[in-house]
């Protein structure tokens, strides 16, 4: 599938031409004969002989910005001043900052924001704990947790190249809902010290983000810590992608007029997000699912999964779905389903796959940045079609989740998050596409839409403060205080 130009291969090339003649117009045949796209054209200085201009260009990856330089750098009269990405210009110096919430400007501010004031707060939080969530950032505050193992589609590339993207979690959470999140960036892939560094900084937070943490050992290590501390610990990878798969599938089931108690749904990827997916589908009333890995569909009796730990996620699934006793390939199993959910790998179906569906198809190919099955391919056929994409309707984002999902554990001051909590972030999310919106283009909000994190935000802390002082330390305040 061809790649179209992205903002995020945006460069500006300062050059300088020609003042008079055609070499202006020349600029903009050279990139869009090389397949890029002008998104601006800027004199920044002239004069009688030459002009000065800023061409802003959207490419399709690195090689292909290169190649559109070139074109440019050939055009006779044309001097190629800098060249600068855009996406590394935004980056530079890092994208986030901590700012006082209070000015400093004299002694008594500095007494009391700090040396001598502040040992009284110190004192007051030693006698009572529970009133560092009211005297300190403890009660807006999310640690993004990474060993940068399983960065994005990137792999294993370590902590230091793993920064970028928590830096860019923690902005989406200030931008989304109003939280201070800290990217935490740690050099270890030792799931024992992951589990007891995490544990010693948790004192700071009230809530973890673990992100971009490979499997089988991101199951582990989030199970562990939600055991160990009394902060809610959030997998977004898993239960992000698993609550706007739901939303989507709720709202798509609304689309083509089915029950989610009938489908048949066929899963492509038994990895951290499918298996968090597959879960919370299960929870929310699926009985007839169907996964497939690299080595074809799971079922009890694959060679490799006979004898094979109870508590293997693997395992988990082959004892948990394929009622009817499927085998064989993806392929195979997708014929005559309802709905196909990809979080796997490229062009593992095409159009004739997604043709033998049932009538009403619904297929989410998530891989990115190709998904599964081309998607234009897929809307052949195919009732309704989601990806993970920005450039194709119904792009299946976590930022449609995570933000409201933490904003509701920090407002409850919840001790946990469970499958109640993202059962309810999904209905919420799903219902902000109203009936005169939905269609099959449009099963899922834009992450811009300002009615999001609010509507999810809601629906978690109502969820976290009914389950009681057990789990919302909010629902034990106010039950104090008689409200």
């Amino acid at each position: 599938m061809a790649t179209a130009p992205s903002v995020s291969y945006s460069i500006t090339v300062r050059l300088e031409v020609p003042a008079g003649g055609t070499a202006v117009s020349a600029l903009t045949t050279a990139v869009e004969s090389s397949g890029g796209s002008v998104t601006g054209l800027d004199v920044t200085a002239s004069g009688h002989e030459r002009l000065r201009i800023d061409v802003t260009v959207a490419a399709s990856s690195t090689e292909h910005a290169n190649e559109i330089v070139g074109k440019l750098r050939g055009i006779e009269g044309v001097a190629i001043g800098k060249v600068s990405d855009r996406t590394f210009l935004m980056h530079l110096g890092g994208k986030i900052e901590m700012q006082s919430k209070h000015p400093i400007r004299n002694r008594d501010d500095l007494s009391m924001v700090y040396t001598p004031g502040v040992a009284r707060v110190c004192m007051a939080i030693a006698e009572n704990p529970e009133d560092a969530r009211r005297l300190t950032i403890k009660r807006n505050s999310v640690a993004v947790v990474t060993d940068g193992s399983a960065v994005l589609g990137l792999g294993n590339i370590g902590p230091k190249a793993a920064l970028p993207v928590m830096e860019g979690k923690a902005a989406l959470f200030k931008r989304f809902a109003g939280i201070d999140a800290w990217p935490l960036c740690l050099d270890t892939q030792d799931s024992d010290e992951i589990v007891a560094i995490v544990k010693a900084i948790a004192p700071g937070f009230a809530g973890i983000n673990l992100e971009d943490i490979s499997a089988p050992r991101c199951f582990e290590i989030e199970a562990r810590l939600r055991e160990a501390l009394d902060i809610p610990v959030f997998h977004d990878d898993q239960h992000g992608t698993a609550i706007v798969v739901l939303a989507a599938l709720t709202n798509a089931l609304r689309v083509v007029g089915k029950q989610i108690g009938d489908l048949r749904v066929v899963m492509s990827g038994a990895g951290a997000a499918g298996t968090a997916i597959l879960k919370l589908l299960i929870a929310a009333g699926v009985k007839h699912a169907v996964v497939a890995d690299i080595h074809g569909v799971v079922h009890a009796g694959r060679e490799d999964l006979v004898g094979a730990p109870a508590g293997s996620a693997l395992r988990w699934i082959a004892d948990n779905t394929n009622p009817e006793g499927v085998t064989g390939t993806l392929k195979q199993a997708v014929a005559g389903a309802d709905v196909f959910i990809g979080v796997s790998a490229p062009n593992v179906l095409d159009g004739s796959d997604v043709a033998a569906m049932a009538d009403g198809a619904i297929v989410f190919a998530l891989a990115n940045p190709d998904p599964e099955v081309d998607p234009a391919v897929a809307r052949q056929t195919a009732a309704v079609v989601a990806t993970g994409r920005s450039d194709f309707p119904n792009q299946i984002n976590n930022v449609l989740v995570f933000p409201g999902v933490f904003r509701g554990l920090l407002d409850a001051q919840s001790r946990t998050v469970n499958t109640e909590m993202m059962l309810a972030a999904a209905r919420a999310l799903a219902a902000v596409v109203g009936d005169g919106e939905l269609n099959a283009n449009y099963i899922i909000p834009s992450v811009f839409n300002d009615k999001v994190a609010g509507a999810v935000a809601d629906a978690v802390r109502d969820a976290a403060r009914a389950q009681g002082p057990a789990v919302s330390a909010a629902a034990s305040a106010t039950a104090g205080q008689g409200l």
